[in-house]
Parts: structure tokens; sequence; C-alpha cells
């Protein structure tokens, strides 16, 4: 992994990098600056679908709100279909969700019932994870729906916060292209 962060110095050079936001001592990692982008964006979903064997996925989830360009891009790249993980009474038909810890308080993901079928291998998509808690929902989600998640592909990775761990630990081999020291 460590090989293909390096060969990907280019695409880090395009997340900007916004100190004390939203609170003193964060470093915010800004992937709207590689969106803008337009050939590094195209870069970094080519590189992306070069991490994982695209016969092993059916469908694409994404989650609210800028996994879902990510998601949507290899949705369209690869001709697969897109799920939207989405926030509480986002989503217009009958929806099925899981609740999940936040720093302060918690909040909940959900999508529509039925946008799974038992046994659909789905990648999970973010632009980011840090220390997982969105992610793990995602795959709870997905799986008490009936879909296979083992994968999780992400932009920008704060492996510090530990979120890859996490995501291994319950069974899904994340990537990312793109890993930055701190929070």
């Amino acid at each position: 992994m460590l090989d293909q962060i390096d060969a990907n110095a280019d695409l880090a050079a395009l997340v900007r990098t916004i100190p004390d936001f939203p609170k003193p001592g964060i470093l915010f990692r800004d992937v709207s600056t590689l969106l803008l982008d337009g050939p590094g964006f195209r870069a970094a979903i080519d590189r992306l679908i070069a991490t994982f064997d695209t016969g092993e996925v059916d469908l694409i989830a994404g989650i609210e709100a800028r996994g879902f360009i990510v998601a949507s891009a290899l949705s369209y790249a690869l001709g697969k279909g897109k799920i939207m993980l989405r926030k509480s009474g986002k989503l217009p038909g009958a929806a099925v969700g899981v609740d999940y810890a936040l720093e302060y308080g918690t909040d909940r993901i959900e999508m529509h019932v039925g946008a799974v079928k038992a046994g659909s291998r789905v990648l999970l998509v973010d632009d980011l994870i840090a220390t997982g808690g969105t992610a793990l929902a995602g795959v709870q989600l997905l799986r008490g729906e009936g879909a296979v998640v083992t994968q999780a592909r992400f932009l920008v990775d704060l492996p510090d916060l530990g979120g890859a761990a996490r995501l291994a630990n319950a069974g899904v081999r994340s990537g990312a292209l793109l890993a930055f020291p701190g929070h």
C-alpha cells in the first residue's frame, strides 16, 4: 500500500489542508480541490479502479455526500449500479437505517428498502476514512440487508485515527490512494 501511496504524490498535491477546521487542532483534508482538477479526478478514479477486481463487485455504495461523487464516477466507469447511503430522512421511499455513534451524539445512515438483493457484492466508497464510524455503519446497514461487503475504497485515509483498522476487524479490506498523518 505504501508504494501505491507514494505513486500518488501528484494527487496528494491536489488535496488542500485547512488547519483548525472544524475545530482547533484539526487538519481538515479537503478533497474538493482534487475534484476541481479534471485530469486529477479522472486519474484518481482510474487508480481506484486498479485497486480491486471489478468482477468481484456487483454494486457501488456511496456514503453521503462526497462519497456520492466518487461512487458515481466508479459506477459510471464500470457500468455498475450505485446505492446511495444517506443521512436520515433524505430518501423519498421506504428506507432502512442504522444508528451510529459520533464524537458528540449519534447519527443515522439509511438506504432504500430493497436496494440490494441478498448475496450482492457491494464495494463501499467514500472520499475519506478517519475513525471509520460512518463506514462501519454503512457496512452494517448493507450486510443487514443481505449484501456481501468485503471491500471499501477511499481517496484519503487518516491512518492515525484507525478507521481502516476498524474496518479490517469487521472483515472489510480497505484501500486508499492517499494517506495523511494526524487528524
